[in-house]
Parts: C-alpha cells; structure tokens; sequence
C-alpha cells in the first residue's frame, strides 16, 4: 500500500456502485476516501472537511458536474477537479478545462489512468508544500509581521506558527491577552490565513459595548414587535455569518442567560431569534476574545465551565507590549506609516532619545496606547523627526528625564545616517541660539553659516518661535 494516506480524495458520483468501487480503489492505492452522490452533497461536505483532490462526474441530478466546478471556482476552493465523463459528453469535458478542471477521464474507468492522474496530482502537491516549506524556514527567522500584525519577538513568531498550524481548521478559537494588544488582528488573521474561508462572511461583534437585551437582539436577531422599537423583522449576526467566521469579542461579558444560547449554537448549530419560535440552523465558525482570565470568573459563578470548555478548543495568547518591547520601534515606523499618510507629512522617524523614551515606558494600554502616541506625535511634528516635545507631558514625566538610549535599537526608523545625524545638528543649533539670545544674526556667526541658512534650517527643525518670527 502507498501512503498517500495525508491526500484526501472526494468521489462525487450519482451512481452507489461507482463511489464504492472507487472508494475502494483509493483505499487500496493509500488514499482517504470520501464520497457524494450530487455537486450539493459534495459542497456541504467542503464546507465542513479539507479534500485535497475532487473527482466527479458531469452527468448527475439536482447539481451537475459542470455546476459543482464552476460553484468550486466561485468559493475558491483549492482542491483540483478530475471529471468523469461518458464517450458522449466529451465537448462538455473538454468545456470544462477551460473553466478550470485540472482534467478528465472517461468511462469506464480504467483503474490505471486515474493512478497515473492521483500520482501527478500528489506529486505536484508535494513539490509545492516542500518549496513553501522551505520558504518558510528561509523567512522564519527574520518575519516581523504577519497578516497585518506586526512584531519579530519569539513570542509572536509561536503564534503565528500556531495561526498557520490551524489554517484549514474550523475549531472553536479564544484568544487571550490584555486590552489593546491586537486580539482583533490576530482574529482577522486566523481567517484570512485559512484559504477554505478568507472569501466566506467575517462578522464582528463588539460584546462589551451592548446591553443584555441588544447583544441578544445583534447576535441572534429578532422579529417584528419583539420588543419595543423592533419595527421590523431583523436578521442577527450569526446568521449573516452563516457558512463564515464570527469573531466575538469581550465574551466575558454574555450574561449567564446568553452563554446558554451561545453554547446551544456551539453544541447544535441552531437558535431562535428574539420573540420567534421558529428554530435557524446555521454553520459558523466562532472565534472569541477577551482580556479577563475566564477561569477566575467561572469559580466567581459568572462564567459556565461547560462553555469555556467549549470555547477553549485552541487557545492563543498575546503577550503585552511590555514583554516584547523590542518590538516597539517595528511598531513605531509601522505607526508612523500609517498616520503621516494621514495627515499628509514626511515624517521619517524618531530621534534616539524620543526612541528611548518610548522603549523605557511599560504601556499598560499596550499597542492601543503607543498607537495613541504615535498618532499625537505625528500630527504635532514641526519636522521630518519625531522628538521628545511632541510627547504628551505625562509620556515625558515617567521616564523623570532619565532615559537609556540604545546604540543600536534594531530599527529603519533612525538607523539611516542622514537622518542621525539631523538630531545633533538641531541640539547645535539649540545651544547657538541660545547663547545668543535667540538672536540670528549672533548665531548665524558663531555657526560660521549665513542668515538665510540660518533661518531656513530653524525652519525645517521647527525652531522658529512666535516670539522671535519677526527678528
């Protein structure tokens, strides 16, 4: 027997007897086998199992071979489809290819033809994960961000391992970890990193942020007259994600009466809407985050253990800022990025001593906060560098005026030479004017440079005080 155990093969054929004896010959030749006998039994499978190889026939009821591979290319799924078709449909197979079959056979089958196929197949499976793995090893050590998350410490490097690790999963998922620490990114990653369900419905519910009564009425919907103001029947949240993600935030805030329904969903796939007694089923995948430890609240009786257990499936931790703070300046030019696209400014980076500032603070409201910052700093920058004066004062007074600054903070923000060096040219040109009084003309001469120059470099370091503008 061949171990091609790892390759999932789906047999979609209307016919009993042609999906037994192929189940049975993908057994003997090591393959797992699973089968279906339309296109729509075959997607409702897709949707809850990873098959990594399709073979249907065209000729079928209710959803054809043709309708099967166009609705797979629509969904994006990855797996390539082998159709089987009779000596008389061969124009309609060879449509096919052009809508994207990776090929077909006719029947009868002749057992040899599909083996010389399902081996391609395998092989070309296999050259591919080996050069993403390699690609992978070459750029593991060196990745700083991922799916929009940004940072290089070992810690967040582990999750993203483990994101990539749960990909084509459609497990239950908590994520952990202090307010502001990115739970909201990680979760958009876990769904953009799973190819089966990047395309499909992400639905985000901020749970923290509603009453009992309206987060009842967001998730699971209600009909008309309800409740007072439910003018109209409305759909909730877990229905627009149906066949999709939900991701909800802040779980530690469903009342006792909505963690039962939460883990009615979980457990049986079904509810009722708000005021209805009609049963919806769905089919969701449902990531949760929070930022209180769960355990501590289910001694408290305020959180049920069954559902913890239940949400709890894989679990992923997100460290503060505080213990990966060499990530911050990473953060810092990603920020400085974002925000001086916004206010339209050339802001380069930082200078080492507002750098310092910054990697010194222990940022009890994490990347939320130093984002906040960032944000302030970029908006009030006179010149192409962020400094210590475009901090709030409170930034400033943690630090007591002592501060350690780093030879080498690892960072493109102020590592470039040109941009070094303008910090000590600006503290220069401070101290020159200073001695003179604020008066130009005097610290153009000790400078050994014109007015002019002068006056022009005061303007680029925003030095220019309203009450010397007229000197």
């Amino acid at each position: 027997m061949h171990d091609n155990q790892h390759i999932h093969v789906l047999v979609v054929d209307d016919e009993p007897l042609v999906r037994r004896s192929l189940s049975e010959f993908l057994a003997l030749e090591g393959y797992a086998a699973s089968s279906a006998n339309n296109g729509k039994e075959a997607l409702n499978l897709l949707k809850k199992i990873k098959v990594d190889i399709i073979l249907s026939d065209i000729q079928m009821p209710d959803m054809d071979g043709l309708a099967l591979l166009k609705e797979i290319k629509a969904r994006k799924y990855l797996a390539p489809v082998i159709l089987m078709t009779g000596y008389g449909t061969i124009d309609n197979a060879v449509s096919a290819i052009q809508m994207g079959a990776y090929d077909y056979i006719t029947k009868p089958i002749i057992d040899n033809e599909i083996k010389i196929l399902l081996e391609r197949l395998t092989k070309e499976k296999n050259i591919l994960e080996e050069n993403l793995r390699l690609k992978e090893e070459l750029s593991s050590s060196r990745r700083d961000c991922f799916h929009d998350i940004v940072g290089a410490d070992e810690k967040m490097r582990k999750t993203y391992t483990l994101i990539e690790a749960i990909s084509n999963t459609r497990a239950t998922i908590l994520i952990q970890g202090e307010s502001g620490t990115g739970k909201r990114l990680v979760a958009h990653a876990i769904h953009k990193c799973n190819a089966l369900e990047r395309n499909k419905p992400f639905v985000e519910v901020s749970c923290g942020a509603l009453t009992e009564t309206l987060l009842e009425s967001e998730l699971f919907g209600h009909v008309k007259g309800a409740f007072t103001g439910a003018i109209k029947d409305k759909p909730g949240r877990f229905e627009l994600a149906d066949g999709g993600t939900i991701f909800l935030d802040e779980i530690d805030a469903f009342s006792p009466a909505l963690q039962v329904k939460l883990l009615r969903v979980l457990q049986e796939g079904e509810f009722e809407r708000v005021g209805d007694n009609h049963t919806i089923k769905v089919d969701v995948r449902v990531i949760t985050a929070t930022n209180q430890n769960l355990e501590n609240l289910i001694t408290q009786n305020k959180f049920r253990k069954d559902l913890y257990y239940r949400l709890n499936i894989i679990a992923i931790e997100i460290p503060p800022l505080r213990e990966r703070k060499g990530d911050i300046p990473l953060l810092v030019e990603e920020l400085i990025k974002r925000h001086s696209k916004q206010v339209t400014k050339n802001i380069i980076g930082v200078s080492e001593e507002a750098m310092a500032i910054l990697t010194n603070c222990d940022w009890p409201g994490n990347i939320r906060e130093l984002e906040n910052v960032i944000e302030r700093a970029t908006i009030l920058c006179k010149n192409t560098i962020i400094t210590p004066a475009d901090f709030p004062d409170a930034l400033n007074k943690k630090t007591n005026g002592v501060v350690n600054i780093p030879q080498n903070h690892g960072s493109k923000v102020s590592c470039k030479l040109k941009y070094a060096l303008q910090e000590p040219e600006r503290d220069l040109l401070v101290k020159a004017l200073e001695s003179m009084n604020w008066n130009r003309n005097e610290a153009a001469k000790s400078l050994g440079i014109n007015r002019t120059t002068l006056y022009k470099k005061m303007l680029r370091f925003g030095l220019l005080k309203t009450n010397e503008k007229n000197k």
